[in-house]
């Protein structure tokens, strides 16, 4: 299966936002890594779910896809990014992310997450898995909402939004 920017290959504004993304989804990545090595049952999970509410909205900022700036395009053009949305299958894309939308989208990775706790109660090796396990989920997740977000606004021939100033 193709990655994000090999689907967003050909447009360069895609390919733009899809790295601009992944540069955030590495950095929530890393932070979540952090929070999952520390031996404190249910902080990583605590983590992860604020880091995804916060870095979903941005993602589907940048591809245009945010509540707000679905709302601002002309009705034609809103239903087809409706229709694209309804076909990609996506929960998260044009709506508030709320905490229950993540720990839904999350429950895709169970087993990993299980797995996860486990492992960081085992010192040193166990904290560096867990750790591994939480950076991995959280790209992975990631991964699979910016090839959703690509293929909404391929779907949809949306126009993307300038990106803003450098973070």
């Amino acid at each position: 299966m193709p990655t994000s920017l090999q689907m967003a290959a050909g447009n360069p504004a895609l390919a733009a936002a899809v790295q601009r993304s992944r540069k955030l989804l590495h950095r929530r990545a890393l932070v979540a890594a952090a929070a999952s090595a520390v031996p404190v049952p249910g902080l990583d999970w605590a983590v992860d779910a604020a880091l995804l509410s916060r870095l979903l909205p941005q993602i589907n900022a940048e591809f245009g896809l945010s509540a707000a700036q679905i709302d601002q395009l002309d009705p034609n053009k809103r239903e087809q990014v409706q229709k694209a949305v309804s076909l990609v299958g996506s929960v998260l894309i044009g709506k508030l992310i709320t905490r229950e939308l993540v720990i839904r989208a999350t429950q895709t990775v169970g087993l990993r997450l299980t797995t996860k706790q486990a492992a960081k109660y085992v010192p040193l090796a166990g904290q560096a898995v867990a750790a591994t396990i939480g950076y991995a989920t959280l790209r992975y997740l990631g991964e699979q909402h910016l090839k959703d977000c690509v293929r909404v606004v391929q779907e949809a021939q949306l126009q993307l939004p300038a990106p803003k100033a450098s973070r």
